[in-house]
Formats: C-alpha cells, sequence, structure tokens
C-alpha cells in the first residue's frame, strides 16, 4: 500500500487526517448555524438554510477554508466561535503512535494544510501537534489551496521536495488528485475522517485506509533509502 523505503518526506493533510474532522463538522453544520440563528433572530433550520448552500457554493476555493472570509461575509467572530467548542478538538485513533514512527523512521513530516491560520492555532493549542512534526505549511501562506495545480509548485519553493520521494497523506480525493496530477509518486487516501459518521467508499485509482494502524507495521520495518537517494 506504502513503499515506505522509497520515501524521504510524508505530507500530511490536518483536519481529517490527523484530526478528528467531527470537530469541523459540528462547527459548521451545527455550532455556527445556531450562533447565526441567536444573532439575526432566525429559527435553526432558517439559519442552516441561509449558512450551508453559502458554504458549499465556495468549495474547493480558498474562501472555503478562509476564517477572515466567513467572518466578514457572516459578520461573526468565527474564530471566537470556534473556541466555544474547542473541546471536540481531538486527533483520530492511532496518529500520535503513528507521527511518533514517521520520525523514529527518520522521516521528514510536514503538515500541508487548508485549514485558516487562526483556527490552526486554536488546533495547535489543543493537541500541541507542531511538536510531532517538522513543519507545518498552511494554503494560505501560499494564496491557493491544495486543489490548485500551481499550489505544489508554489510549495516546492517553501519546502523543497522529490516527488518521486515523496508520500501525500489526505482525506480529500480531489486534494490527492491535485497532488497526483503534480507529480508526487505516493497518495494514501483516509476514509473515515469523522469519528461520528461512516467511512466513505473507496477511490477507484488510489490506496486507501480508515486508520493509519493499518500501515504503522510496515513503517516501523522500513528500510531507509541509500545514502543519497
Amino acid at each position: 500500500m506504502v513503499n515506505w523505503s522509497s520515501l524521504n518526506t510524508v505530507f500530511l493533510d490536518m483536519d481529517g487526517t490527523l484530526l478528528d474532522l467531527h470537530f469541523d463538522n459540528h462547527f459548521w453544520l451545527e455550532h455556527l448555524p445556531a450562533r447565526y440563528a441567536e444573532h439575526y433572530d432566525l429559527s435553526p433550520d432558517e439559519a442552516r438554510n441561509t449558512i450551508v448552500p453559502m458554504i458549499m457554493a465556495e468549495r474547493g476555493t480558498l474562501q472555503w477554508y478562509c476564517t477572515d472570509y466567513w467572518s466578514d461575509r457572516l459578520q461573526l467572530d468565527i474564530t471566537g466561535l470556534k473556541a466555544e467548542v474547542g473541546d471536540r478538538i481531538g486527533y483520530r485513533p492511532f496518529v500520535t503512535e503513528f507521527l511518533d514512527a514517521v520520525r523514529d523512521a527518520g522521516l521528514r513530516s510536514v503538515i500541508v494544510t487548508n485549514c485558516h491560520p487562526d483556527p490552526l492555532a486554536l488546533k495547535l493549542q489543543h493537541t500541541g501537534l507542531n511538536h510531532r512534526v517538522d513543519d507545518i505549511i498552511s494554503s494560505h501562506d501560499l494564496g491557493k489551496p491544495k486543489e490548485d495545480p500551481q499550489f505544489w509548485r508554489d510549495l516546492a519553493q517553501r519546502e523543497p521536495y522529490r516527488p518521486e520521494h515523496t508520500l501525500m497523506v489526505d482525506d480529500s480525493f480531489p486534494v490527492l488528485e491535485s497532488a497526483r496530477a503534480a507529480g508526487i509518486a505516493q497518495c494514501l487516501a483516509i476514509l473515515a475522517p469523522d469519528s461520528q459518521q461512516e467511512a466513505r467508499e473507496r477511490h477507484p485509482d488510489i490506496p486507501s485506509i480508515h486508520h493509519f494502524s493499518e500501515i504503522l507495521p510496515a513503517l516501523r520495518q522500513r528500510q531507509p533509502l541509500p545514502s543519497g537517494g
């Protein structure tokens, strides 16, 4: 499923890959509509029917992920509202064991996320995830989401990598398709990003797992690349 011996870099999505997507789904589909309803004196259904189509219309764009954009558009403090339910932020199963194994194997681990810097800081505060990886790069720093083909060329300027020796792990099929089109040799999909929802169907062309426990044994037996590889 993963050829660990050919790798020297592991790119990792954050939300739905390392962290439970339940936090984000609960926020956007439940908590935010409830607060929006209170603020604008609407029923919960009216609020949800207003917000959800508005959000879905931006899917795949940088605005979809941008806290500043939604704070301005909805006239609410999105970062503050996220902090209200910050206790729901947490790791997916076996993530800390996986990250420890990546480090023990001598691989460089870089979180490559579409998460805006403000909620990113909140999530790091709750998890300490930044201490478990070598670097974290937000697509907002590059001005385009991971779905954009240009993202990967710009990423190489910030984080030089050799695509043939790189693995990308993400719960988004469009992101993985974008990474693969950019030449990243190995891609792996996460099928159970939200602990409160059923797992998704597999992608026809991209290998997938439900949890990192499925690939931990092979990672722990990894033979490193030859010197200079």
